[in-house]
């Protein structure tokens, strides 16, 4: 079957050619899957993997169906992060214009009440539960005629804790409204919400394997030493263009830039104990070039949207599966092709093969020279628990 352009999905030809200005051309498969079903009015629940292209998915249904004379606000897309809420208004900012319409961003690190005074102007209200449940609750923004509502990775919302959050809000909605939900995975937890959420929707979890696909990753386990981890993640970041390095702790973020710059390497760091300002100066610092290398903890890099980068090392090990495919999934975008690099220290080598079996990377994990642990084997977890591989 050929790929349909924007057009004969339904796009009007003003925001098709906002697209095109953008040298946007033909749909991601998402957006394909998506867009009839989401333009028609109907709840939508979709699969959609880090890179895939969701975003366009779910602001063109609502650029077009959102007038300037609406009420404001008529949309809400609610996301887990800070960084999200911002890339995701970037996103909508690049179509709106052709509709008159204006978009906000309302997340935590930033002053209350000018993001209160933006976000009652807006058409388009792209929020973190927290900081939108601290406005409605102040009665700084109207959440009673939102028409379309989009719950964005909503799993990771899940695994953020946010569940409570969300419930509050959705209870503020309108029942009579559109509800589209997206999500990495759709499993039992995520089930439940498209259940208490969505009425009757659309699922969507067609194989994103269209020419516009998400990029191979190649997937290395490189075994350390204590003596040798350091240097020999500078080797691999000096073979690479842009690299996403992740570690463990903040301070151990914060001390691997600083080890690395006594190697020559141009690193920032990324983590929770930043303000909102240091992290967006790290990320422009890193999208401009000056710096090559990002060095983050995980909760600071959810929600981070960089199609450029070409490696992902594990600096440490995640300890779960998810873990692994969320770190890894940072590369590889954009139908770019990425390698993802974990260092493993002789302790780490059996839970980082149990990862790497489960995941489907056993023969490059073997291929490195490293011992497999048995295939069944309880163990006791870092967390006190008890579980059987």
């Amino acid at each position: 079957m050929s790929q349909q352009s924007f057009r004969e999905l339904g796009v009007s030809a003003p925001v098709a050619d906002a697209l095109a200005a953008r040298s946007i051309h033909a749909p991601f498969r998402i957006q394909e899957l998506v867009l009839p079903d989401a333009l028609a009015g109907l709840d939508v629940l979709a699969r959609s993997p880090t890179g895939s292209g969701k975003t366009l998915a779910f602001a063109l249904p609502i650029v077009e169906h959102t007038a300037s004379a609406d009420p404001r606000p008529s949309a809400l897309v609610l996301v887990p992060t800070r960084e999200l809420a911002a890339q995701v208004t970037a996103e909508f900012q690049s179509i709106v214009r052709t509709k008159g319409l204006q978009v906000a961003a309302a997340y935590g690190g930033q002053p209350l009440r000018k993001q209160a005074a933006r976000a009652k102007n807006a058409h388009i209200l792209v929020a973190t539960p927290g900081r939108l449940e601290d406005l409605a609750e102040r009665r700084m923004v109207d959440l009673s005629r939102i028409r379309v509502f989009i719950l964005d990775e909503a799993d990771r919302m899940l695994d953020m804790g946010f569940k409570p959050q969300v419930d509050r809000i959705v209870r503020r909605l309108p029942r009579n409204r559109q509800t589209m939900l997206f999500s990495a995975t759709l499993d039992d937890r995520v089930g439940e919400l498209a259940r208490k959420y969505t009425n009757s929707p659309s699922r969507i979890e067609g194989e994103l394997s269209a020419s516009r696909q998400p990029g191979e990753i190649e997937h290395h386990f490189v075994p350390v030493t204590s003596d040798t981890k350091l240097d020999t993640l500078v080797d691999h970041i000096r073979d690479s263009d842009s690299t996403l390095v992740f570690v463990r702790t903040k301070r151990g973020a914060d001390r691997l830039v600083q080890r690395l710059g006594r190697h020559d390497v141009a690193a920032a760091a990324m983590h929770g104990d930043m303000s909102q300002n240091a992290r967006e100066r790290a990320l422009a610092r890193f999208r401009s070039g000056k710096v090559s290398t990002l060095v983050a903890t995980d909760v600071a890099a959810r929600g981070l949207d960089l199609d450029d980068i070409t490696h992902v090392i594990n600096f440490d090990p995640p300890e779960e599966d998810k873990g692994y495919v969320h770190r890894t999934g940072r590369t590889g975008r954009a139908g770019r092709n990425g390698t993802a690099i974990t260092l493993v220290l002789p302790e780490q080598q059996a839970d980082t093969s149990r990862v790497a079996r489960r995941l489907g990377h056993s023969e490059q994990f073997e291929q490195s020279g490293l011992q497999s642990a048995p295939a069944k084997l309880l163990y006791t977890s870092r967390r006190g628990r008890r579980s059987k591989w």
